[in-house]
C-alpha cells in the first residue's frame, strides 16, 4: 500500500515520468511552493480549460515562487502532445499506474450516463517549499479554480 499525502506532513517519495523527457521526484518539489493539479483526462473540455487558466496564470505563479504540474493516467505521448497544442509552460507528469493518484487519494467512483468507473477526480494540492502537503482543493470546479489557488498562494507569501 502505498503511503498517502496527509496535509501538514512531507509528500511521500514518488519517481514518475513527465514530458520533455523529465522524470519527476518528489524531490523536484522542494525550494518552491509546487501546484499538483490532477485532471481526468488530456483533450476534453474540462481539463483543456483548466490547463489554459493555469497557462494564463503561470508568469504571475512563477514570481509567487511556485511550479505548476499536471496530472493524468494518459501516456507521455499524450501529454506531450496535449502540451504542445496547447502550449503549456509547465510539464505534465504520467502516472498510468495510479502512484501519484494513490498517494493524493484522488482515484474515486465516478458515475456518467448511469455508467459506473474509477476515475480521477479534479484535485488540486500546494505544497510547501519544504515538501509539505499545506493545502488541498477536491471536486474542484474549473471556473474561478486557479484564482483560488492564486489568492491561497499570495496570502502565504504576505
Amino acid at each position: 500500500m502505498t503511503d498517502k499525502a496527509r496535509l501538514g506532513e512531507s509528500i511521500p517519495a514518488f519517481s514518475l515520468p513527465a514530458t520533455n523527457d523529465r522524470t519527476i521526484t518528489d524531490s523536484d518539489f522542494s525550494g518552491h511552493y509546487t501546484i499538483l493539479y490532477f485532471y481526468p483526462k488530456d483533450n476534453t473540455p474540462g481539463c483543456t480549460t483548466e490547463g489554459q487558466d493555469f497557462s494564463a496564470a503561470y508568469a504571475e505563479l512563477k514570481q509567487l515562487n511556485a511550479q505548476v504540474f499536471g496530472v493524468s493516467k494518459d501516456s507521455i505521448r499524450k501529454h506531450e502532445n496535449f502540451k504542445a497544442k496547447f502550449d503549456f509552460p509547465f510539464d505534465l507528469i504520467s502516472d498510468p499506474d495510479e502512484t501519484l493518484c494513490n498517494i493524493f487519494d484522488v482515484i474515486k467512483l465516478k458515475k456518467n450516463y448511469g455508467r459506473e468507473y474509477m476515475g480521477i477526480e479534479r484535485s488540486t494540492f500546494l505544497i510547501s517549499p519544504e515538501g509539505k502537503l499545506i493545502h488541498e482543493w477536491r471536486k474542484v470546479k474549473v471556473k474561478e479554480h486557479v484564482k483560488e489557488v492564486m489568492d491561497t498562494l499570495k496570502t502565504l507569501s504576505e
